[in-house]
């Protein structure tokens, strides 16, 4: 079996962080979203991925590199515009031949991995195995249609009148059934050709196509509430460990990870946090379920529920929360105080806040 990671994509819904940087790179727990589908893909024990790339290649490329860090082989495939899921099926083909494979979304995050899925899917081979989960608003994602007996009987992308509230999560096993569905689709509405469209072709046609309901916790980490919702679920997994310095006037509780070289003086950390190798914290508040990147600095400031990207400053501001700030991004105080600040912030800015 092999496996298609799809990383290509604008990011839209995550700007202006994503205007320099790929989305599936924006860390949680100080680890790029894209590295926690690649290692649960490791361990299922498939070798051969094929990532799909757009503008941003030359990132994922250079944060992938050949794959080996994560026992993986890893192709490049480019993908010249964002044409749709079963377009880039469509453009791995050459890489895909004729094995089964699992096609993951690289900006999806599932907990527990995806090993009895593709396990299921090995010892029965049906044409195509979904994974469906129960969403409050299912108008946003690829929905199915389930008959009494539990069998898929109708996909739909983004309906405005949903059927159910059965979400397909962004992993999909593939027979190579499916390179004869993907070349029989059109265009939808949206001008892309849908994985939807193709797995309905193959329920009309009479293929066996198969789904999976699961009860764990999965995300699609495409705008800064849900990435935010992922990196409080990492840190709760976090070790409590102390690499770096913390001085006798600091106080660390509960699950507080401090990396190499970083350095903790007169301030109060109360987990799950994680704090960056080279991470300088001053006099501080940093609260739960907050992730500070690498040589970062904190001095003087209060932040909680928050993803703090690596080089970037809080300086004398209280109170940062439910934030994401991007890389090389300066953040201090002015004349006014305001009780809160809510931010998204792209990489490289500069922001004035009163405190």
């Amino acid at each position: 079996m092999k496996a298609l990671v799809l990383a290509g994509g604008s990011g839209t819904r995550l700007r202006p962080i994503t205007h320099t940087s790929a989305k599936q790179l924006v860390p949680v727990a100080n680890k790029p979203v894209l590295f926690f589908g690649l290692e649960a893909i490791a361990e299922c024990g498939i070798q051969d991925v094929g990532i799909i790339v757009g503008e941003t290649a030359a990132e994922i490329m250079a944060a992938v590199g050949d794959g080996s860090a994560h026992g993986l082989r890893v192709t490049y495939i480019q993908q010249e515009q964002p044409l749709g899921l079963a377009h880039a099926v469509l453009i791995a083909r050459d890489f895909l031949g004729d094995d089964d494979f699992v096609m993951y979304l690289g900006d999806n995050f599932i907990v527990g991995g995806i090993g009895g899925q593709v396990a299921d899917f090995t010892a029965s081979r049906p044409a195509a195995q979904i994974l469906l989960t129960h969403v409050p608003n299912p108008c946003d994602f690829g929905v199915a249609e389930l008959d009494e007996a539990g069998r898929v009987i109708a996909l739909e992308e983004k309906p405005a009148k949903p059927k159910s509230d059965f979400a397909l999560v962004g992993v999909y096993l593939f027979s190579a059934a499916v390179h004869e569905a993907v070349r029989a689709v059109q265009p939808s509405w949206r001008g892309e050709l849908e994985i939807t469209d193709a797995i309905q072709w193959l329920i009309d046609q009479g293929q066996d196509v198969r789904s999976t309901v699961i009860d764990g916790y999965w995300k699609d980490t495409g705008n800064v509430t849900d990435m935010l919702e992922v990196n409080r679920s990492v840190l709760e997994t976090v070790e409590p460990v102390v690499l770096g310095e913390v001085d006798t006037d600091s106080e660390l509780v509960g699950r507080v990870s401090v990396g190499e070289g970083a350095r903790i003086s007169g301030s109060r950390i109360v987990g799950p946090v994680m704090i960056g190798d080279g991470t300088e914290v001053t006099g501080s508040y940093v609260g739960p379920s907050t992730s500070i990147g690498d040589d970062c600095v904190i001095r003087d400031s209060e932040i909680e529920f928050s993803i703090v990207l690596p080089h970037s400053s809080i300086l004398g501001v209280r109170r940062i929360e439910a934030s994401l700030i991007g890389r090389r991004v300066e953040v201090t105080p002015c004349l006014r105080v305001p009780a809160t600040h809510r931010l998204v912030l792209g990489d490289h800015s500069k922001v004035q806040i009163s405190s």
